[in-house]
């Protein structure tokens, strides 16, 4: 389908207005970038609280925000925000958070994990495992009641999620991933690299770039780093939600097959029309907020099926 017309007045804009790439700067810069845009995205929904807590991790502790709706929740989500491993911050993705709430009856719990290239891999993904293990022994703390635990997340964060979710399999057990457009692999010549990256909000050489921030090359086919080379028998049903015009897509999609073959529940949704990194534009674009709608009603009801 042809591209969304909103998302392609928005590109246009931004390319006349000079606005560099993701990656032709340094982490600073870009994160500088990511957080200028909240202002232009919008606000999420009124929800219950929303509160600065302090997580342990075997780093250290860590800051997170914690939202909660105004009635008891359905069910408590890990969501790990995107960002190349490298950029965002919870409050970048609060919006995305409060809508998730506001639509799932679920609380959220927003980690504000470390990054590269100042913390490389494995710390994200330590401080990504440490999180979900606190919530799952905190649940009545957080939540007020014991309720159904999930995990979810985007594009970077979607791989921490999935990947955090398998090293724990027997120890947490999450009865629900949701993964939006998840990097899945380290593949840079998969048809949709080539096809969806000029001019695109994420391009092949912004993926590069974070995977240099991320890890040495020699680790990438890692399948903590790469899940779709991983064993994922096992696993909690998930929904996998990718982009048509988007360089992840294919791997994403890719991922959605593995899970199916090695036994794992999983529903594949692709997203006409939108790019990388959508869900942020639910205040903007009719399908963006429809295909968030879509994440926070199968978490919703994955935690109807597993209420106590």
């Amino acid at each position: 389908m042809p591209l969304h017309p909103v998302i392609e007045t928005m590109l246009k804009q931004l390319a006349a207005a000079g606005r560099p790439a993701l990656s032709a700067g340094t982490p600073e810069q870009g994160r500088a970038l990511v957080a200028a845009s909240r202002a232009a995205l919008g606000d999420g929904p009124a929800i219950g609280a929303v509160t600065e807590i302090l997580v342990p991790t075997r780093g250290g502790a860590i800051g997170a925000l914690l939202l909660k709706p105004a009635g008891r929740p359905a069910g408590l989500v890990v969501y790990l925000h995107g960002g190349g491993w490298v950029l965002g911050s919870p409050r970048d993705f609060e919006a995305l958070a409060r809508l998730i709430v506001a639509r799932s009856g679920c609380a959220v719990l927003l980690p504000d994990y470390r990054l590269a290239p100042e913390h490389c891999f494995p710390a994200g993904l330590e401080d990504s495992e440490d999180c979900l293990a606190f919530a799952a022994s905190q649940i009545e703390a957080l939540c007020g009641a014991r309720v159904p635990l999930a995990i979810a997340g985007d594009s970077a964060g979607a791989n921490l999620a999935t990947v955090a979710t398998r090293r724990l399999k027997g120890r947490v057990e999450p009865i629900f991933q949701g993964l939006f457009y998840p990097v899945t692999d380290s593949d840079f010549e998969r048809p949709s690299y080539h096809a969806h990256s000029a001019g695109m909000p994420l391009s092949r050489e912004d993926m590069i770039w974070f995977f240099d921030q991320y890890a040495p090359r020699d680790q990438r086919r890692d399948p903590d780093i790469a899940p779709l080379h991983a064993d994922l028998a096992g696993l909690p049903p998930a929904l996998v939600i990718t982009a048509e015009y988007d360089v992840l897509r294919d791997e994403g999609e890719a991922y959605a097959k593995a899970l199916e073959q090695a036994g794992v529940p999983v529903r594949l949704l692709r997203a006409d029309s939108l790019t990388h990194g959508f869900a942020r534009l639910h205040n903007h674009v009719d399908l963006a907020e429809r295909a968030v709608d879509d994440m926070a009603q199968a978490i919703a009801l994955a935690c109807r099926e597993h209420a106590p």
